[in-house]
């Protein structure tokens, strides 16, 4: 009589489980009976099919014939427990015989040092872009048995939740940050009907030119009292005075800004500065008013760019004065890049470096109409920007 393998009696006994919930009739622990259950065949079919490709070829298949060395036959299994966040998991690794040497299962190895990979692969399938809905079709088997629904994969993502506590209580003191920026993207709460709320972020160049995000954390809106409870959390909880710090033209924000680091010089964002300022002149001149604008931004030296941010004035007032007016609104930050070294201009003109990120961001949460709350919105931009914040490159 041929024995069922150890990855056949869990998938009934998964079965089982998933049909006694559906009926109601197991107990409160189900969730995580069935997290370990299919966790537990997962790594099981995996520790299986290892063994087959060491031997090269399945259960009960007879040898084709080998010139190589000895014959490599099963000796059965010997169990093994491993330790996860949902409780101990019970696995039988396969044994081989008459090997050349002791077999050993590698991919065992590995889990018994990383053995939460279900949580961590559900993770990171959410956070790079699936939605919950994706999730539970990626773990519903071939004849529609789900082994892992939306909701529980959502329950398993409330890791995040813990990783972004922890994020904003860690201390910054030990951040040696010269270039500073400010910036918030806006997302759609389902509570608050048909209005977005903003997400306020912080990130910084550091003296060894790595860049890094300081902070993050939802405000109703850019206003200065969300801004300036914003940054005072930054001081308090040890954040240097920085060199610079760049920020759009937000009003609630430069009053913020100019309160917390008074001794710090304040760059305004050359993007928004040309599209503020690009918006107010009609189109067959916006190629003449950018390539102006881009060499007083790229000025030699501060007096250098006060002289053409003269000249540019002088040209264009009487027939654009509109344009002439959004430049002008503070020009002195405007120009303030040119007070760094040469070389650092390029990444402290701009908050280029969070666009991006935030580009990365809303391609990630287009997949969700509307957040059902604070918590689902931070949780999801936590995890995608901290994951493009891990990619960023230093600078010189």
């Amino acid at each position: 009589m041929t024995k069922i393998s150890p990855s056949e009696a869990l998938d009934k006994e998964l079965r089982a489980l998933l049909w006694s919930g559906v009926n109601g009739s197991a107990g409160g622990h189900i969730l995580s009976s069935v997290i370990r259950t299919a966790a537990a065949k997962v790594i099981q079919e995996a520790l299986e099919c290892e063994l087959t490709d060491f031997i090269g070829r399945e259960r009960y298949e007879r040898e084709k014939g080998n010139d190589d060395g000895p014959t490599v036959y099963r000796n059965g299994y010997k169990s093994r427990i491993l330790k996860t966040a949902e409780g101990p998991i019970k696995v039988e690794v396969p044994q081989a015989r008459n090997t050349l040497t002791p077999y050993r299962s590698t991919l065992f190895g590995f889990l018994r040092g990383n053995s939460d990979m279900l949580q961590m692969l559900v993770v990171e399938m959410y956070a790079r872009g699936l939605s919950m809905r994706d999730i539970e079709d990626a773990f519903t088997d071939e004849e529609g048995v789900c082994l892992l629904s939306k909701s529980q994969a959502s329950q398993l993502t409330d890791s995040l939740r813990a990783d972004y506590e922890a994020f904003c209580r860690r201390d910054l003191s030990g951040f040696d940050v010269v270039y500073l920026f400010l910036d918030a993207v806006y997302e759609p709460m389902r509570r608050v009907g048909r209005e977005k709320e903003a997400i306020l972020c912080c990130w910084a160049i550091l003296a060894t030119g790595q860049k890094v995000l300081i902070h993050m954390d939802v405000g109703a809106h850019e206003s200065y009292s969300a801004w300036k409870s914003f940054t005072s959390d930054l001081v308090r909880r040890g954040l240097p005075t920085p060199l610079t710090v760049t920020t759009d033209g937000a009003a609630g924000l430069i009053r913020a800004v100019e309160e917390t680091w008074s001794q710090s010089i304040r760059v305004r964002c050359w993007m928004h500065k040309m599209e503020n300022v690009t918006a107010k002149v009609p189109k067959p001149v916006h190629g003449e008013v950018k390539e102006f604008l881009r060499s007083i931004r790229d000025a030699p030296d501060w007096a250098t760019g006060q002289q053409l941010a003269k000249r540019f004035n002088d040209n264009y007032r009487t027939e654009y004065g509109r344009a002439v007016a959004a430049f002008e609104d503070d020009l002195e930050a405007s120009l303030a890049h040119l007070q760094v070294p040469a070389v650092h201009r390029i990444h402290v003109r701009t908050s280029n470096l969070i666009e991006r990120a935030f580009g990365e961001q809303r391609r990630r949460t287009k997949v969700i109409p509307r957040f059902m709350s604070e918590e689902s919105a931070l949780k999801l931009t936590f995890a995608t920007l901290w994951r493009v914040s891990q990619r960023w490159n230093r600078c010189r």
